[in-house]
C-alpha cells in the first residue's frame, strides 16, 4: 500500500474474500487494502468480483478510471486436492481477466501485465500438483503474451514472490510471515509497471528483499539418430552421460533458439554428416592442427542469367529505372551487384570440405552463421569461371561454442576479385581452452551516437526466401513450413545474407549511385531473423568513406543486422571513363579490316539500304580489348576502329572467340544474344540488317 500510494496512480483493488479453501466470499481483504493506500495519500477503488468474471473486473475498471494502465494478475493458495477451482481461479482467472483487458491496452498502444507464478510451479511441490501444474502454466502464458503484445508497447513478466500473507500464516511461523513482508515485492512489481521499463517476457523469483532473474539452462546434449540407421534406446541408454552433461550448458532465451538445431541435425541428417561427436569441450577442437588448413579449391562457374537472379532475390525491381542496369544483361554498363560476391564464396561453405579439416571434430549440424565480411578488388565479372581457395584463418573458444573464421579468396584466372570471412559459430563447441579474440576477425563498428543521415526502406516479398534460395542456399529452412516449425518459427524465415543483399545495395544506391566500381567492402553481424513480407529499415551515418548501417525489421523494431558498415572507395573513375586496353592479336580486327576494305565499292548501295550506325565492343578475358564502327549511314560508309563519331543507332558487345564463331556461321546470332554472350543496346531490330553484311562481306 505504501509503495502504491508513492506512485500517484488509481488502483483498481480486487479480492474476491474467499477463505483459504477457496469457499465464501468477504469485501474485507480488498476494502483493508483499499484503506491502508487511501491512508497513505493515495488513490484506490475496491472490487469483490471473482476473476472468471473477466470483462466485469475490466469494465468495472474502465468506468471508474476511463482507461487501463496496469494489470497484475493477483492470486491466492487453495487446498491442493480442488484442482477444478485452483486451475479456474490462477490459471483461468488470469487469462479470462487479460483476454478482456487486452484489446484496450493494445488500442492504447501501452500496457503491462504481470503474472503471479510460484515456487511450486518452477520447481514443484510435494502434495501441490494442481497449485504447480496452474502456476507454471501462468508462466507460460506470460511467455506468449510478451511476444504477442511487444508491437503494441504491451509487455508482460511474470513474478514468483515468497511473501507472508494471510494465506501463508497457516503453512509459516509467525516470524517468518512477518520477515516476508508484501512491501518487499510491490516494488519490483511497480517497476516493471513504469512506462520507462522495457523488461518484457522474463520471471523473477523475490523475497525478504532479495530479488532475481531465472533462466532456462540445457546441455549440449547428444544427437543419436544417423542417416540410415535405426535409433534404438540402447544408443540413447549408451549417449546418457553426454546427455545430461550440464558442462558448457547452452542458455537458449527463445523458442527459436530452444529449437534452431533441430532443422540442423535434420540438415545434417540428411547429407551424411557424422555425428559421433566427441565430449564437448576437451578434444573436438585442436587449434593447432586447424589453424591455416587449406581446404579444397571450389569453383563457381555462371553467365549473366545468375547475376540477375540474385539481384531479384535480394528485392531489385523494373519499377525502379536504376536497377535495370543489374537486371537486364543487354543494358547499357551491365553489372553485378557487389554483394554477389558472397554467392561467389559460399559454394566453398556448401561443398562440406570444412568437415574434413584436421583438429575440426564437430557436430555441424549446430552451426550457426554469425558474421560476414567481404571485400571487392574489381567490379565483378557478369560471367565466368570463378575460383575459390578456403583458409580456417582462426579459431576462438567462447565457451558456449567456438567460432571458425573462414578466409574464402575468390580469383577469375589470376586476378583476385574478392574476398569473404564467415564468421561460424557452433553451438556447444567451446571450452577447449583456447583465445577468445583474435586480430584475425574483421570487426564489427557501432554507429555514431547520433540520429541517422538516411534511412531507406524496403518491403520484402512473401516469395522473397523461395526466390533468394535459387542462388545456391538450398536449406528448407527458408521454404518449407514443417521445417520451418521444427526450428521454433512461425513460418520460413529469410535467409540473413538475403537481408545483407537489401542493406548493401540501400548503401550502394544512396552514397554511390548504383555504382559498383566504389563499393570497397562490407561487414554486418547478423543479429535476429527476418520473414518474408516483413519490410526492411536500414539506417544509415556517412562517416568518411565508411557508411556505418543497421538494418531493423519495421514491423517489430528488432534489429536484424548489426554493427555494420560499407566502405567506399575514396576516388574511382566512372566506368565510362575507362577506355578499352589495347589487345594484341585479336582476330576480330582481321575481320574488319577486310570488312573495310570490301564495302568500299559498295558502301553507297549499303547506306541507302541499311542508313545505321553499329558500334562493337569487342571483348578479352570478360574487359573491352576493342572498339570498332561500322558507319553505314553518312557519306558513302565507312568501318574503323574505336567509338562511333556522334551517336552509334546500335551497339553490340561480344567476345572475340564469340566474334569469330558468329562470322563463321558457328554462332546463331539469336541464340547468342538469348544465351547471354551478345549483348545488344539502342535499336535491336537494326541488327538484323548486319546478317547480310557479315555474310557477304566478313568472309576471309
Amino acid at each position: 500500500p505504501l509503495a502504491a500510494a508513492q506512485t500517484a496512480e488509481t488502483l483498481f483493488v480486487n479480492d474476491l474474500g474467499g477463505d483459504i479453501k477457496g469457499d465464501g466470499k468477504s469485501s474485507g481483504a480488498a476494502d483493508k487494502v483499499v484503506e491502508e493506500i487511501r491512508a497513505k495519500g493515495g488513490k484506490a477503488v475496491p472490487n469483490y468480483d471473482s476473476v472468471e468474471d473477466g470483462e466485469k473486473l475490466v469494465q468495472t475498471a474502465l468506468d471508474a478510471f476511463g482507461r487501463i494502465g496496469k494489470h497484475l494478475s493477483y492470486e491466492s493458495s487453495f487446498d491442493p486436492h480442488l484442482y477444478d477451482i485452483i486451475h479456474r481461479v490462477h490459471l483461468r482467472g488470469s487469462f479470462k481477466v487479460t483476454r478482456a483487458a487486452w484489446n484496450h491496452m493494445k488500442n492504447q498502444k501501452f500496457g503491462r501485465i504481470i503474472m503471479t507464478s510460484s515456487a511450486a510451479g518452477i520447481y514443484g511441490n510435494f502434495g501441490q500438483a494442481n497449485y504447480s501444474a496452474a502456476k507454471l502454466g501462468l508462466v507460460g502464458l506470460s511467455n506468449t503474451l510478451a511476444l504477442e503484445g511487444v508491437k503494441y508497447n504491451v509487455l508482460c513478466n511474470a513474478i514468483a514472490p515468497t511473501a507472508g500473507s494471510r494465506l501463508t500464516q497457516t503453512v509459516m511461523p509467525q516470524d517468518l510471515v512477518d520477515a516476508l513482508k508484501p512491501e518487499y515485492v510491490s516494488p519490483l512489481v511497480l517497476w516493471l509497471c513504469h512506462e520507462s521499463c522495457q523488461e518484457n517476457g522474463s520471471l523473477f523469483e523475490l523475497g525478504a528483499g532479495w530479488i532475481g532473474k531465472l533462466r532456462w539452462e540445457r546441455t549440449v546434449g547428444a544427437i543419436i539418430r544417423q542417416k540410415d540407421r535405426p535409433m534404438t534406446p540402447e544408443a540413447v541408454r549408451d549417449e546418457w552421460e553426454k546427455i545430461c552433461d550440464f558442462d558448457n550448458a547452452t542458455k537458449p532465451r527463445t523458442i527459436q533458439e530452444s529449437t534452431s538445431s533441430l532443422y540442423e541435425v535434420l540438415s545434417a541428417v540428411d547429407q551424411g554428416i557424422s555425428l559421433n561427436r566427441t565430449s564437448q569441450g576437451t578434444s573436438s577442437i585442436d587449434p593447432s592442427q586447424a589453424i591455416g588448413k587449406k581446404l579444397p579449391e571450389s569453383v563457381y562457374s555462371y553467365n549473366h542469367l545468375q547475376p540477375i537472379l540474385y539481384a531479384l532475390g535480394v528485392g531489385m525491381s523494373t519499377k525502379d529505372p536504376d536497377h535495370l542496369k543489374f537486371l537486364f544483361e543487354g543494358s547499357e554498363n551491365f553489372s553485378c551487384l557487389p554483394s554477389f560476391g558472397v554467392i561467389l564464396a559460399q559454394a566453398a561453405l556448401m561443398s562440406g570440405n570444412l568437415a574434413v579439416v584436421p583438429g575440426l571434430n564437430l557436430d555441424f549440424s549446430r552451426l550457426l552463421h554469425g558474421e560476414q565480411y567481404l571485400e571487392i578488388y574489381k567490379p565483378l565479372p557478369t560471367s565466368g569461371d570463378m575460383t575459390s581457395v578456403s583458409t580456417v584463418a582462426d579459431i576462438l573458444d567462447k565457451g558456449s561454442g567456438a567460432i571458425v573464421l573462414l578466409d574464402v579468396h575468390t580469383y577469375s584466372g589470376k586476378d583476385l576479385v574478392c574476398y569473404n570471412q564467415f564468421s561460424l559459430f557452433i553451438v556447444g563447441a567451446g571450452g577447449f581452452g583456447g583465445k577468445r579474440s583474435s586480430t584475425k576477425a574483421k570487426a564489427t563498428a557501432n554507429p555514431p551516437q547520433r540520429p541517422p543521415d538516411v534511412v531507406l526502406e524496403d518491403v520484402t516479398t512473401v516469395d522473397q526466401a523461395a526466390l533468394y534460395r535459387l542462388s545456391g542456399d538450398w536449406n528448407p529452412l527458408h521454404i518449407d513450413p514443417s521445417f520451418a516449425a521444427l526450428g521454433g518459427f512461425e513460418r520460413p524465415i529469410l535467409h540473413g545474407l538475403c537481408t545483407f543483399g537489401f542493406s548493401a545495395r540501400h548503401a550502394l544506391k544512396h552514397f554511390a549511385n548504383n555504382d559498383v566500381s566504389k563499393f570497397k567492402a562490407m561487414k554486418v553481424r547478423f543479429a535476429k531473423p527476418v520473414l518474408p513480407g516483413q519490410s526492411l529499415q536500414t539506417e544509415m551515418w556517412k562517416e568518411g568513406n565508411r557508411i556505418h548501417l543497421q538494418t531493423k525489421v519495421k514491423e517489430t523494431g528488432e534489429i536484424a543486422i548489426a554493427g555494420a558498415y560499407v566502405d567506399l572507395t575514396s576516388a574511382v573513375a566512372s566506368l565510362d571513363t575507362k577506355k578499352p586496353a589495347q589487345a594484341v592479336g585479336l582476330k576480330s580486327d582481321l575481320v574488319f579490316e577486310e570488312m573495310s576494305r570490301r564495302l568500299k565499292d559498295v558502301g553507297d548501295q549499303l547506306v541507302k539500304k541499311v542508313n545505321a550506325i553499329f558500334q562493337w565492343d569487342i571483348t578479352k578475358d570478360g574487359n573491352t580489348a576493342a572498339q570498332w564502327t561500322i558507319d553505314l549511314k553518312n557519306g558513302s560508309g565507312e568501318v574503323y576502329r574505336g567509338k562511333a563519331r556522334g551517336r552509334a543507332d546500335t551497339s553490340l558487345a561480344l567476345s572475340d572467340q564469340d566474334f569469330m564463331e558468329l562470322v563463321l556461321g558457328n554462332l546463331n546470332p539469336q541464340k547468342a544474344f538469348f544465351a547471354g554472350k551478345l549483348k545488344v543496346k539502342g535499336n535491336i531490330m537494326l541488327s538484323q540488317k548486319l546478317e547480310t553484311i557479315l555474310k557477304d562481306y566478313a568472309k576471309l
